[in-house]
């Protein structure tokens, strides 16, 4: 059985950006069954936990004693199993990783640039100051990828790997209007959002922290 670890509870801002969701909907997409490892800081900061994830954090993907950390390599070990997330053929799985490798390096750091702005630093002086320029290149690379989406349903000729992490990092900017700036990402992110395995990845990811709100409560 595939464990998947998780975090007991995270704040509210950061529900549905936790990276061990995206692994969810992979999971999903390819129809494995896993087991939830829920995690306490204690948790994380354990000697058995940093002897396979060094830096403590979410998520590790286990099986069978194998276990790997960061979304994107462990995305990619899933879809490595499941044609539906990585096409057979060398071009096809190639131009996928390509679109997971430019979610992560030509449109996540834009994103994150702004997220933390608007969720850590708002009030800081300085971050007044680059909040004109970051909120204008974020501008510019969905302007980018929405050009290209323009006419296609996804990234390339059908729903790969690439999209299932492209989306994910779009939806970060959800507090936020940027993405329905640009009707074409727009229509996207809500086309993948309308895949029953994302529906299922979002809900069990959700589940976790709910029921530990009630646990909390009645104690």
């Amino acid at each position: 059985m595939i464990s998947l670890s998780v975090l007991k509870w995270v704040p509210p801002f950061a529900r549905g950006s936790v990276k061990e969701y995206r692994v969810r909907w992979a999971l999903e997409e390819a129809g494995l069954p896993y087991a939830e490892r829920v995690l306490t800081p204690a948790d994380q900061d354990a000697a058995d936990y940093r002897a396979v994830q060094p830096f403590g954090q979410v998520p590790v993907y286990e099986e069978d004693g194998f276990a790997l950390f960061e979304s994107g390599a462990i995305i990619l070990h899933i879809a490595e199993k499941c044609e539906a997330l990585m096409p057979r053929d060398a071009k096809g799985r190639a131009r996928a990783v390509q679109w997971m490798l430019a979610a992560q390096t030509s449109v996540q750091p834009a994103v994150d640039a702004v997220t933390a702005l608007d969720f850590f630093y708002g009030e800081e002086e300085w971050a007044k100051m680059r909040r004109p320029g970051a909120e204008e290149f974020l501008r510019r690379r969905l302007g980018q990828l929405a050009g290209w989406l323009k006419g296609r349903e996804w990234l390339e000729d059908r729903f790969t790997v690439g999209d299932l992490m492209m989306v994910t990092v779009l939806r970060d900017l959800r507090h936020r209007d940027f993405v329905g700036e640009f009707p074409a990402l727009a229509a996207y992110v809500k086309r993948a959002e309308a895949r029953p395995a994302f529906q299922r990845a979002l809900s069990d990811h959700l589940a976790l922290y709910a029921e530990a709100e009630k646990a909390e409560a009645a104690a």
